[in-house]
């Protein structure tokens, strides 16, 4: 598939969790909480790029969908050559908190535990 292709919707995605985020899902103690976003997840191997949102500045190639009450963040991206949605990330969304989704994300992300997703060239013509 080249740089310019897009994958069709109808295409089922595989869905892979990285080890950070399934230890993430597996600290959430709430048991329908945990179950709302592994539905959440499952749900993403259908048009995942319709879901969620782009996210931007560090996280720009990553997406984020909300889950169990609008609390909750997934953040994941998107692997086309592959069609697999990557699962970096999930929590719950507490805006300024150490505890906070996007601030774990961050750490992660320095401390090259969450891979820099590859730049393609229509992703650096859109910015």
């Amino acid at each position: 598939m080249g740089k310019s292709e897009k994958t069709p919707h109808d295409v089922k995605w595989s869905i892979q969790v990285t080890a950070q985020a399934q230890a993430m899902l597996e600290s959430i103690k709430d048991m329908r909480v945990r179950k709302t976003l592994i539905d959440t997840i499952d749900g993403l191997a259908v048009s995942p790029d319709l879901k969620g949102k782009p996210l931007q500045g560090e996280f720009a190639g990553y997406r984020s969908v909300r889950s169990a009450s609008q609390r909750y963040r997934i953040i994941y991206r998107l692997e086309e050559t592959t069609v697999t949605v990557l699962i970096v990330a999930a929590g719950i969304r507490r805006e300024g908190a150490r505890s906070d989704i996007y601030h774990l994300a961050q750490r992660l992300l320095r401390l090259g535990l969450l891979e820099a997703p590859p730049q393609n060239d229509e992703e650096n013509q859109s910015e």
